[in-house]
């Protein structure tokens, strides 16, 4: 009986894998053939990016802040408090910024995306589309998948400014430090491996939570529990695998650019 369980597990993890691969090779290679539905593409940008810039902003900075407390508190055992810019800055812009920018925006933007296409797909919306002719893919999926991945570039970027300013306000203002010591050394910590590392690993998040997002909305079934049960799933699923290929491109980076 056991046998037999891993044996079904085990086929059905083939079988997703594969399906998600041919779903998301048609996505990609549908912006390379017309129609391009780039009106979609403006809608889903001002969804993502703009929808999602306020729980980022705030997300960043308040997460600074604790990184500033924390450290300040750990430092001032050492005398080393002067490097309190130094550690939040490579914090957030290596990982905490793009790793939460991506956690947030799944929690907010993959649930949506398999809850909107489900629903499409459990009302027979998307049966109607390849009625008329409407590829399904090519309209609903390409334009999340790519205005997913350019948005989440400058989301990461807005939570890193805001994650350093965060750790600048409590720095000044509750631990009484000097806020031009504080950002001299956030500045000089920086090197362009460490921006590198924190501006490509938004681009591979943005790409799981639009796959997954779409890929459990258009496999829905079920009803409306269906419909509920994708959205859990596309959640799950793209919050492990942003922390997973963030370990993955974080041995690549530190591999191709040691730490001095």
């Amino acid at each position: 009986m056991a046998i037999d369980l891993i044996d079904r597990t085990g086929k059905q993890l083939v079988l997703t894998m594969q399906e998600y691969s041919l779903f998301v090779y048609d996505a990609v290679t549908n912006l390379f053939r017309p129609p391009r539905y780039w009106p979609d593409f403006l809608i889903q940008s001002d969804v993502i990016g703009f929808g999602s810039a306020f729980i980022v902003l705030l997300s960043g900075f308040f997460t600074g802040g604790v990184l500033a407390l924390q450290s300040a508190a750990t430092l001032s055992e050492f005398g080393a408090t002067a490097m309190t810019g130094r550690f939040v800055s490579l914090t957030m812009i290596r990982e905490l910024g793009p790793v939460l920018t991506g956690i947030m925006v799944s929690g907010r933007n993959a649930s949506s995306m398999a809850s909107e296409l489900g629903s499409m797909v459990v009302t027979e919306q998307i049966d109607a589309m390849r009625a008329l002719g409407v590829d399904p893919m090519r309209k609903l999926v390409t334009p999340r998948l790519f205005a997913c991945i350019s948005m989440l570039f400058f989301l990461t970027i807005i939570a890193d400014a805001f994650g350093i300013v965060g750790g600048g306000a409590v720095t000044v203002f509750m631990s009484g430090q000097d806020g031009t010591q504080y950002f001299s050394s956030a500045w000089e910590a920086l090197r362009y491996p460490d921006i590198l590392q924190g501006l490509v690993k938004p681009l591979f998040s943005g790409f799981i939570i639009a796959s997954i997002g779409c890929f459990y909305g258009m496999r829905t079934t079920g009803g409306t529990q269906g419909v509920g049960r994708s959205t859990i799933q596309a959640v799950v699923t793209s919050s492990v695998l942003i922390i997973f290929v963030d370990f993955l491109v974080t041995r690549i980076m530190l591999g191709l650019f040691p730490p001095l």
